[in-house]
């Protein structure tokens, strides 16, 4: 939580008088009356900012103190401003004539006076009279008001489309669509400001304005877009960059007007953020000379310039959609130029990934653009799919396919083989890729799992982004992996979830084979990185690092390839890693039995079985995935119960494995419940006498031998449920063929004489002794009544689930009715 110092702070604010406070807002009213606010004003604000955040009721403000922290948010430091605004934030409402903002000073408003405005406007009227306000102080020219009214305005706009869009009318849309036709479309072609050669001469007259350059230095022979540079840039080219920055989020809300819903604004990520312009100048601000230019002079004037003067008579709405996409197409042009500078090569691909998003919204508005746009995001995507440094830039255009390959009738199987294949495999340690992967694949789950088959087959592929890097996207999978759970991946996937540490390990070995060199002169060598090299064990490393399912479900050599990643077992990106292979375990297994036949769920209970002695040697990941197995064969049993006369060969074979009992408990027993309690004529008509007789023979060897001799070196002791579920599955057995009872009798009374001269060898504590004991008397006096003992160790179904109060035959019905209606006389 907070530190030492912090909790100190608080504290005091907390308990401080309420005279001391008074006496507090007197000096700071004073300290604000000053010429020069000093950092003795600073120390102050911050401290009443933590008094008034610490206090558990809101606060109002003596009025002086309020005005002079009004009067702060114009301040020209922005320190200022920002903890003027945060004091104010933590007050009562401020009524509406404290925060007059009208037509006249609202160009006044900067970022955090707008924060205060939005935070404590009072209702949806109050917003949307705002919003209007702002609005109308957007059509006044640029000399009515102060230079930078327009680009602080226009950020606060989209700040409150983002919180409450509904606040919005009609003729709302129809304006700040128009001045985005503006911006976007006829912002001035030169940079702002003359640019002169010095010298004595100099004056207004020798200024000649200097046209706008492209990012390769030729200079711009179309109207001005984000991807222009130049020294400075006037008041409606900045413009222009806030418009693109939020046009994606205007295409999205507008519709909320007409509809009456929020829009989807969740995959609205603006390029350019709302801050103050200098943050803009760096990306955007460059010097322009004369040694910056391109050998060729000048540039091809881009196709969509030319367009008919017809878009002029659309409504404001079509209007807006038809210049966005000229816009878009534009800027997807400039982004074949070789920029000068790498900083500009990031701001090209960020701009690529806004475009084409914007491309997409146009089109989903209006789908005869589809035709228009096809071309352009096939040669852009040819263009790129070589290059995987703009990675993040293909998966827009993934989603463009997505959402219209069926209607434009193209062929996408290059575009998923890419984004499911390539991105995962060589970009599997980007985050932010697979950030934004996982994202579009969340997205668009329904969508790929209907007309995708390649987002199924690809799971191991996806699966390295788990492997890599499980805390920061074990919640994406959460979601992802139902998905895919197929009938036909589902053995498969169930292997590679347990794999996943060994595809941890190995991910390692892959990106240190790369780095290190072969062999290092004085260094400690891996051995695990010697095995990833040798060519003889290159099969079983390249089985984890498959692309695709299908190739088969596990590897035959697993004891082979625990024994190579044996010192692999305490790096951190594999113990993290197990650590959410037992969350996503249980994940399958809920959602395969939805999926599953009776043959697959057979099938899946002999890869447990398998499984649960092939693991990586992690002793608590092993234990995690045995309570995990047992929880859930006891689920698929009881939904199946004829699964464990189907698998009785499997089963009995793993309850006869004594070692079984010593290292895996867990599974030991719940196995062993599991055929005291299914393997019966009452859950399966082939149950035969022969084959309860040869299970009660193997319970009864591994429970004469753990109980007649001490354990194996190193071993502890059987846990006591194991010893009395395997007594207990042996008198079930018994009550089902009578010709057993006699057996366990004698072993019962056998295992209470041998306890009666102390402690045993196999239980090294008394209570647990004497339980077994217990347990196995009562068990023996059962079994002098075999019909009794059949009753009461496998009761009927309507014995374990009674439904008396339903059953006409009994007198409990009769009995309830009595009873309410004595308590509820009519």
């Amino acid at each position: 939580m907070y530190s030492h110092g912090s909790e100190s702070l608080i504290k005091q604010a907390r308990e401080i008088e309420e005279s001391e406070l008074q006496r507090f807002y007197s000096r700071l009213v004073k300290l604000l009356q000053g010429k020069e606010l000093g950092h003795e004003t600073v120390d102050s604000l911050q401290r009443l900012h933590i008094i008034l955040f610490a206090d558990k009721y809101t606060r109002t403000l003596p009025s002086e103190l309020q005005k002079r922290l009004l009067s702060l948010l114009s301040s020209p430091s922005e320190q200022f401003q920002v903890l003027s605004s945060a004091v104010l934030r933590e007050t009562l409402p401020l009524s509406g004539q404290d925060l007059n903002y009208n037509q006249e000073n609202v160009g006044q408003l900067n970022t955090h006076a707008a924060a205060l405005l939005l935070s404590q406007a009072g209702s949806r009227a109050e917003l949307s009279s705002l919003c209007a306000l702002l609005l109308r102080s957007l059509e006044n020219r640029q000399s009515e008001g102060p230079v930078h009214s327009l680009t602080h305005t226009l950020p606060i706009l989209n700040t409150i489309l983002t919180h409450s869009p509904e606040c919005l009318t009609e003729d709302h849309v129809t304006l700040l669509s128009k001045k985005l036709v503006d911006w976007l479309r006829y912002a001035s072609i030169t940079q702002g400001g003359g640019t002169s050669s010095g010298g004595f001469f100099t004056g207004p007259r020798l200024r000649q304005p200097v046209p706008i350059a492209e990012l390769d230095g030729t200079v711009s022979g179309d109207f001005f877009t984000v991807l222009c540079v130049g020294q400075s840039f006037t008041e409606d080219q900045w413009m222009n960059v806030y418009s693109f920055s939020m046009l994606r989020h205007w295409l999205l809300t507008y519709h909320s007007v007409c509809s009456g819903t929020t829009a989807d604004t969740g995959m609205t990520c603006c390029v350019f953020s709302s801050s103050p312009a200098n943050r803009l100048q760096l990306s955007l601000s460059h010097s322009f000379s004369n040694d910056d230019r391109s050998e060729v002079d000048g540039s091809v004037v881009s196709m969509v310039s030319a367009t008919s003067s017809s878009s002029r008579l659309l409504p404001p709405k079509e209007r807006l959609r038809e210049k966005s996409f000229q816009y878009c197409q534009r800027v997807i042009e400039q982004s074949d130029r070789k920029a000068h500078r790498r900083s500009d090569t990031e701001l090209q691909k960020a701009c690529l990934v806004e475009a084409v998003c914007i491309l997409d919204c146009v089109c989903v508005e209006e789908p005869s653009l589809v035709y228009r746009t096809f071309p352009c995001i096939k040669a852009l995507f040819g263009r790129l799919s070589s290059d995987l440094s703009f990675a993040r830039v293909v998966l827009p255009i993934a989603q463009f396919y997505l959402n219209h390959g069926e209607m434009a009738a193209v062929d996408c199987e290059t575009v998923w083989k890419l984004v499911f294949g390539q991105f995962p495999a060589e970009l599997f340690n980007d985050p932010f890729l697979v950030h934004e992967l996982l994202r579009f694949l969340r997205l668009n789950l329904k969508s790929l799992q209907l007309r995708v088959p390649l987002y199924i087959q690809s799971f191991p592929n996806l699966l390295k982004f788990l492997a890599w890097d499980s805390p920061a996207v074990v919640d994406d999978f959460v979601d992802l992996l139902p998905s895919l759970v197929t009938a036909g991946t589902a053995v498969e996937l169930l292997h590679t979830l347990l794999d996943l540490p060994c595809l941890s390990a190995t991910l390692v070995l892959q990106l240190r084979s790369i780095c290190l060199p072969i062999s290092e002169s004085g260094g400690r060598g891996l051995l695990s990185l010697d095995a990833f090299r040798n060519p003889s064990f290159r099969g079983l490393f390249l089985f984890l690092l498959r692309g695709e399912a299908g190739a088969g479900d596990t590897i035959d050599r697993l004891s082979t390839l625990h024994e190579l990643l044996a010192e692999a077992a305490d790096w951190p990106r594999v113990v993290q890693c197990a650590q959410t292979v037992p969350v996503l375990l249980h994940i399958f297994f809920n959602t395969v039995v939805t999926v599953a036949d009776e043959k697959l769920l057979a099938h899946l209970i002999l890869v447990m079985l398998e499984r649960s002695s092939l693991l990586l040697n992690l002793p608590i990941y092993i234990k995690e995935v045995h309570r995990v197995f047992r929880c859930h064969l006891l689920r698929l049993c009881k939904l199946q119960p004829s699964l464990v006369v189907d698998q009785s060969r499997e089963f009995i074979e793993f309850a006869g494995t004594t070692s079984s009992v010593y290292s895996k408990e867990e599974m030991y027993t719940h196995v062993v419940w599991v055929l005291g309690e299914y393997l019966s004529v009452s859950c399966d008509s082939r149950c035969s006498v022969r084959l309860i007789t040869s299970c009660f023979e193997t319970l009864e060897a591994v429970l004469f031998e753990i109980t007649s001799s001490a354990p194996p070196p190193g071993a502890a002791c059987p846990a006591p449920r194991v010893v009395t579920s395997l007594m207990s599955a042996l008198a079930k057995l018994a009550s089902r063929s009578h010709d057993l009872i006699p057996r366990v009798s004698l072993f019962l009374s056998k295992l209470r004489t041998v306890t009666r001269g102390g402690s045993v060898a196999w239980c090294s504590d008394e209570e647990d002794l004497v339980a077994i004991v217990t347990r196995g008397e009562e068990l023996w006096s059962l079994l002098k009544a075999p019909g009794v003992a059949q009753s009461v160790l496998t009761p009927p179904p309507h014995v374990t689930t009674p439904q008396w109060h339903r059953d006409t035959n009994m007198s409990m019905p009769l009995e309830l009715r009595a009873l309410t209606s004595l308590a509820h006389p009519q």
